[in-house]
């Protein structure tokens, strides 16, 4: 019997669409060519036998804020949300640090003559947040739900992150936002580079930037549990590179890159999907490095001690240059760096040993696409910088170069762990221009992946809104 839907790629947004397709009574397999489901929302043993660390991704605001994952019941399939007493810190050389918590009041208190100056800003997007995440979580070309709150958004996010930081006068406030404005993988200079930033920053005020039980794989694992129980499958080692690979469906839906579909379907597809396809821009690298860590991170700075994520990367004006080289194909002295220290938030993370407990420590730094350098000690001079005496704490390390990333996952092109170029011309019309982003040009076929709207980002928002369209068709209407 044929399928009504075949979705290629396990990871959350594949499985989001799958679950989407299965909630409204369609049948549907999901095709995964690793061996285990997941993508970037994987865990493992990468340092030491019984440490877990997560392979990809780490820290999940946009989980929590996701309109559809928020909707399903993933708590009764395992899925446990963890917080640490601090959301985020960014030290400084100084020994200060920006510190941000959930409470916007205390965030605030805590950014001294700049506090008023972060409330005038975040405080009128953390009204009202949910309903602004449904429509900022989706295509950019289209009338929002909600556009007063939608306009006042895009008052923020359509400037240039460095821009933006000039609101703040201290250097613990500018650097705050810059580091999460770093996200976009961008020169920070750019316009609609504060677009990330503004976005994570809102997100940590209303629910955090928190970490699941166990690990990332807690996400993946808790979809395909409610996929099997609406009857959906899962099979894995299967991977598709050709028509004949994919079995009978009425719809197949790709949670992959473009490059996947122009392999798959080749000259079938319509010439203006293949030019579209074929102009998509990947964008800068991660170079990763896993710690194990006994005791955890001696950071300088206290706040940096209690915090689920830290960002390494000292001043605005040092992360935005440092941006830019990435982005120009150099490897900055010293480029930006993320920490995850999921252990504050998920106690059961933690190795008990008896000459010290083991913290897993997760790190990787924006390095140029494809860079093939040596990052290890790189990333470990910048995290010393702020916690000296780490060295000397490691108990084993586990690094993923941009070539590795590549090899594990054939999305992550030359490194690239987002899904392709965040540029103008790609938060505006990704991953080509046309009036349906998740479209492939071919009747029943769509991408559902972070190359298409919002992007990257464990939310599943790409694979919900891509599954919409296929119902539709399914429904014997347009998509």
């Amino acid at each position: 019997m044929k399928l009504d839907a075949v979705v290629v790629g396990a990871g959350p947004n594949g499985l989001a669409a799958a679950v989407a397709l299965a909630r409204a009574g369609r049948s549907v397999t999901v095709l995964e060519g690793a061996d285990t489901i997941g993508g970037g929302t994987r865990t493992a043993e990468l340092t030491v036998p019984g440490l877990r660390h997560d392979v990809c991704s780490a820290v999940h605001p946009f989980a929590v804020a996701s309109p559809f994952l928020a909707s399903l019941p993933l708590a009764r399939h395992g899925l446990v949300w963890r917080h640490a007493e601090v959301e985020l810190a960014h030290p400084l050389d100084d020994g200060s640090a920006g510190v941000m918590v959930r409470s916007l009041a205390e965030t605030c208190a805590g950014l001294g003559r700049d506090g008023e100056a972060w409330r005038g800003l975040f405080g009128p997007l953390t009204r009202g947040f949910d309903q602004l995440a449904d429509d900022v979580l989706g295509p950019v070309l289209r009338w929002p739900a909600h556009p007063v709150r939608m306009a006042r958004f895009g008052l923020r996010a359509g400037l240039s992150a460095t821009l933006l930081a000039g609101r703040f006068e201290t250097p613990q406030a500018r650097a705050l936002f810059a580091g999460s404005a770093a996200h976009v993988f961008r020169p920070l200079n750019r316009p609609a580079t504060a677009s990330v930033g503004v976005m994570l920053t809102a997100a940590g005020h209303v629910h955090g930037w928190p970490v699941p039980e166990g690990g990332s794989a807690a996400i993946t694992d808790a979809l395909a549990s409610l996929l099997a129980e609406l009857g959906g499958t899962v099979v894995t080692g299967h991977r598709v590179r050709a028509r004949s690979d994919l079995p009978a469906a009425r719809v197949t839906l790709f949670d992959t890159g473009p490059e996947a579909v122009l392999e798959v379907y080749g000259d079938t597809l319509p010439a203006r999907a293949r030019r579209g396809f074929r102009r998509f821009r990947h964008g800068p690298a991660a170079y990763k490095v896993d710690l194990a860590v006994r005791g955890g991170v001696p950071w300088t700075n206290e706040a940096a001690r209690r915090a689920g994520t830290v960002h390494v990367g000292g001043t605005l004006e040092e992360i935005a240059t440092a941006e830019a080289a990435i982005c120009a194909g150099e490897m900055p002295e010293r480029p930006f760096v993320l920490v995850a220290q999921q252990s504050l938030a998920d106690p059961s993370r933690v190795l008990r040993q008896p000459g010290g407990d083991i913290h897993p420590v997760w790190a990787y730094a924006h390095v140029p696409a494809g860079w093939a350098g040596p990052g290890e000690q790189v990333v470990l001079d910048q995290l010393e910088r702020f916690a000296p005496g780490l060295r000397e704490r490691v108990v084993a390390t586990a690094v993923r170069s941009p070539a590795d990333f590549a090899a594990d996952n054939p999305n992550y092109v030359g490194g690239d762990i987002v899904g392709g170029a965040n540029d103008l011309r790609q938060l505006v019309a990704r991953p080509r221009l046309a009036a349906d982003p998740y479209a492939t040009g071919i009747p029943g076929v769509y991408l559902c992946s972070a190359a298409t709207p919002p992007g990257a980002g464990v939310h599943g928002m790409c694979g919900y809104r891509a599954a919409q369209r296929a119902l539709r068709r399914l429904a014997g209407g347009a998509g």
